[in-house]
């Protein structure tokens, strides 16, 4: 009598699991055959252990919460994890759990093909070139771009983050509006005017996944418009310029002097837009000149579309601040700004205000791509912004970034004396020039310096027109003497490269050996 009691309080379990079902591992008693219950469960966690599913120091749920959720007796969950523990696949580790320790030996994943690893400087990189860069490790990082971002406010940050969750009604918690919340829109409105000289209503500001999906945006956008050609800067971030060709027909380059843009260029090429960086011009770091400002906004009154990114103007140490644009023809400037030099590109927050006639379109076009930035970051950046909180970081950053540009500078002079040093005066990062006669191209340089475990960019790399080779060295992350080490490795390999070897000497590329692979050299094509 006991035993069919129990037979079927079993099966009435398993009925029951019809309807509730394990969301872990998928598991359905239904197909575990008659009064093998135990073995089925068995099997199937060894399987997943063995296809990685269940991945060492995976937690298994407990006993008694994975019987629930099957509608069997606690008993055949702990006889499974019984078996699977005498077979060391799994270790009990009392209020921890019941934890994945090993695979299952028959599981043993073979090793994985061995892949060559890309050409990281290639004359001619694609999209995915800053992918594999950040990718690669280096024992000294000189890449551009990135801040120091060890001094991230953490405490300050965290403060905002309690005050914002303290005060959050469960609404808040909602799909939010796609242009972003007003408190953040309200903020970069406050912090524009304040710091750009920008005077723009918060209805006017859309909140965006950083520059780079401004320029997704407006790429999108103009092309709805009509507008397939965005003339840019050269040299030019080539970054940048990927993003804008991923989405129009055609970029143009239009050359670069000491005083920004030519325009007359600009003219010639019959772009309808342009992309700029006036305020501190990348790679170059010149500002647009008086002159230059006023030819390039009356190109922009005749018609022209401007697309200002404000690349690293709130990083100054030796200039005053330079308007934006959009201060003085909001009508024809779509300007874009974000977060990323000032506290960190893991945020992905920025900034895009567009002249009305786009308004709508860049609109659609956010609404599209992700429905709106995350809610939770917005506010708590919004409190940071008014409290006054992020200008006091800024200060603090300008004086550790001066005195890393300042090494920079010193390491440069010492090791690499015929090298040029471009836009010095602010951003976070130096332009280099090299002498024509290197004796190998900078895509070669920085591969050998690389190999060196020295992380930069080849200018080349930012240029379609002529242009004399150079690297692009970002100094705001590493430490003074990582710079000066680093530094001292490239003017090591430039003075060897410099020796020029006789014929039967000669190495395939700059300070590598005669073993050394060689890497494609020569510039970018126009496109």
């Amino acid at each position: 009598m006991n035993r069919s009691k129990d037979i079927g309080v079993e099966r009435s379990k398993v009925e029951r699991s019809h309807e509730t079902g394990a969301d872990f591992l998928q598991l359905d008693v239904a197909q575990a055959p008659p009064g093998g219950l135990t073995d089925w469960l068995t099997g199937r966690l060894r399987e997943a252990v063995a296809d990685g599913r269940l991945p060492a120091g995976g937690r298994l749920p407990a006993t008694r919460v994975l019987a629930a959720e099957l509608g069997v007796s606690r008993g055949v969950v702990t006889d499974a994890y019984r078996r699977l523990t005498e077979a060391g696949m799994l270790t009990g580790r009392g209020r921890g759990g019941t934890v994945v320790v090993a695979l299952a030996p028959a599981a043993v994943p073979a090793a994985p093909p061995v892949r060559p690893a890309p050409v990281l400087f290639r004359a001619d990189p694609g999209p995915e070139v800053f992918d594999h860069l950040r990718g690669t490790p280096a024992r000294i990082d000189l890449t551009p771009g990135v801040p120091d971002l060890a001094a991230f406010p953490r405490a300050a940050w965290l403060r905002a983050e309690r005050a914002v969750l303290d005060g959050l009604a469960a609404a808040d918690l909602g799909y939010g509006d796609v242009r972003g919340t007003p408190a953040l829109r309200q903020a970069v409105a406050h912090w524009l005017a304040r710091n750009r000289g920008v005077r723009a209503d918060p209805e006017e500001v859309l909140v965006v996944a950083g520059t780079a999906q401004a320029l997704a945006l407006l790429g999108r956008a103009l092309g709805r418009v009509g507008i397939t050609e965005v003339a840019v800067e050269d040299p030019g971030s080539l970054g940048a310029r990927q993003h804008l060709a991923h989405w129009l027909a055609a970029t143009p380059p239009v050359p670069v002097d000491a005083e920004g843009i030519r325009v007359d260029a600009l003219r010639a090429t019959g772009a309808p837009a342009v992309l700029l960086t006036p305020a501190h011009q990348y790679p170059t770091g010149v500002v647009l000149g008086g002159e230059r400002r006023r030819a390039l906004l009356g190109w922009a009154a005749d018609g022209g579309l401007v697309i200002e990114d404000d690349y690293d103007a709130e990083h100054r140490y030796d200039r005053p601040p330079v308007p934006a644009l959009r201060a003085e023809l909001p009508d024809r400037v779509c300007y874009a700004g974000s977060i990323s030099k000032l506290l960190a590109p893991a945020l992905r927050t920025g900034w895009l205000l567009v002249p009305a006639a786009l308004r709508e379109a860049v609109l659609e076009a956010k609404r599209f791509a992700d429905l709106g930035n995350p809610v939770l970051p917005q506010l708590v950046l919004a409190r940071l912004l008014e409290s006054g909180e992020l200008d006091r970081h800024l200060r603090l950053l300008r004086r550790r970034h001066r005195t890393r540009r300042d090494a920079m500078i010193a390491a440069v002079r010492t090791h690499l004396p015929t090298a040029h040093v471009h836009g010095a005066a602010a951003g976070l990062h130096l332009m280099l020039t090299l002498p024509e006669e290197l004796g190998c191209t900078d895509t070669e340089l920085a591969t050998a310096a690389l190999a060196r475990g020295v992380k930069v960019q080849p200018l080349s790399w930012h240029a379609r027109l002529p242009y004399p080779p150079g690297l692009v060295l970002g100094y705001a992350a590493p430490s003074p003497g990582a710079i000066a080490e680093g530094v001292a490795v490239l003017g090591e390999l430039v003075r060897r490269a410099g020796r020029q070897p006789s014929p039967s000497e000669r190495r395939p590329g700059c300070g590598t050996t005669k073993n050394s692979v060689t890497r494609p050299t020569g510039r970018p094509s126009a496109s």
